[in-house]
């Protein structure tokens, strides 16, 4: 059987067994197929098959981006794997680059559950995780533990946590910056989760400058410095954008992951009582929006700094819409629960067409 005939198959494969992750509790099935995964992966000859499967190799899919060097532009955003658990087997999956965290300096348990729910009809997710984690020193300890990266880009999203007011919340970022600082090739100022009180009043004009600005000054006193991008919520004024553009270009750090979930819930059709859970939705609700937010951005910023985006990219003319208004890179994670992990190397190939 050829590769393709072989990635046909297991397409089909998991069209069969979605319905059984999807009749268990997401949470849950988050965790057995990752677990399954990592058993599979432990099977000689199961890491080679697995690349071969899903991964595309080609120059052209290269990118070079904030001063790193892409294989492909698709990433795996963060929220998937926070702790750095499985960036072995998500790189058999065929990303170009990974996102852990979000990560807080002391471990945290997240809100209480059940805390994610599946809007099928809107091919949806509603979560309130609340930066649940084991703690920075835990996720950088994994990190070192790496034998073999294979040219894999992997972030750094750090925030802080929950128990800590606002007005100190900047020495959570440093902690949490000095921690992975040796171990990640980018980090994400997520300051724009709707799950954990108070954290988006950090998207507001001095708070989120001062964080900004402490952790510039920390990088710049690096022999080598990482990248530093600030993720922002999709519910944002255009006025809100204007300023996010200045705070950018002010402080000179290198550029933006567009967007977060929203805390919208305009135009869902699933059961009204999922619809009214608390927390942030991502998925296909977010993809005419969150690319709204890109184009907005180039378009303002004249394309001065660089903007992966994110939000209900579900198929490759999804990325390469965001691509075409104005993002480098892409991030796909509800998508990735829904369409499969096929939807990676079905990205890939669209772009080489």
């Amino acid at each position: 059987m050829n590769i393709s005939a072989s990635l046909a198959t297991f397409v089909h494969m998991y069209k069969i067994v979605k319905p059984i992750f999807f009749s268990m509790d997401p949470e849950t099935a988050h965790h057995r197929v990752t677990g399954g995964l990592r058993s599979f992966s432990k099977i000689w000859g199961a890491k080679s098959l697995l690349k071969s499967l899903y991964t595309v190799n080609d120059s052209r899919l290269e990118r070079e981006v904030f001063g790193l060097k892409f294989k492909n532009p698709v990433g795996l955003a963060a929220g998937f794997d926070k702790n750095a658990e499985y960036i072995a087997e998500m790189a058999g999956m065929g990303f170009g680059f990974i996102e852990i965290g979000t990560v807080t300096p002391r471990p945290q348990p997240g809100n209480d559950k059940p805390r994610m729910f599946r809007l099928v009809e809107d091919e949806a997710l509603i979560n309130r995780m609340g930066f649940n984690n084991q703690g920075a020193d835990v996720a950088a300890g994994r990190l070192k533990q790496l034998k073999d990266r294979e040219q894999l880009i992997i972030g750094g999203n750090i925030g802080k946590n929950k128990m800590t007011p606002n007005e100190e919340a900047v020495n959570d970022y440093i902690y949490c910056f000095n921690a992975l600082f040796d171990y990640v090739d980018y980090f994400v100022v997520n300051v724009s989760s709707p799950n954990t009180p108070g954290l988006r009043d950090l998207q507001e004009k001095e708070p989120l400058k001062k964080i900004l600005n402490t952790l510039q000054e920390l990088n710049n006193t690096k022999a080598i410095q990482r990248p530093i991008l600030l993720k922002i919520a999709p519910d944002l004024t255009d006025s809100q954008l204007d300023d996010i553009v200045e705070i950018v270009t002010e402080t000179q750090i290198a550029g933006v992951i567009a967007t977060n979930t929203t805390i919208s819930r305009a135009n869902l059709n699933s059961d009204p009582t999922l619809v009214e859970e608390a927390g942030g939705v991502s998925g296909k609700p977010l993809t005419r929006r969150s690319t709204e937010v890109i184009r907005y951005l180039a378009t303002r910023s004249n394309r001065s700094f660089p903007i992966i985006g994110v939000g209900g990219i579900h198929s490759a003319e999804d990325a390469i819409e965001k691509l075409e208004a104005g993002a480098s890179l892409v991030q796909v994670y509800t998508g990735f629960i829904y369409e499969g992990p096929a939807l990676i190397s079905k990205i890939c190939k669209g772009l080489l067409k």
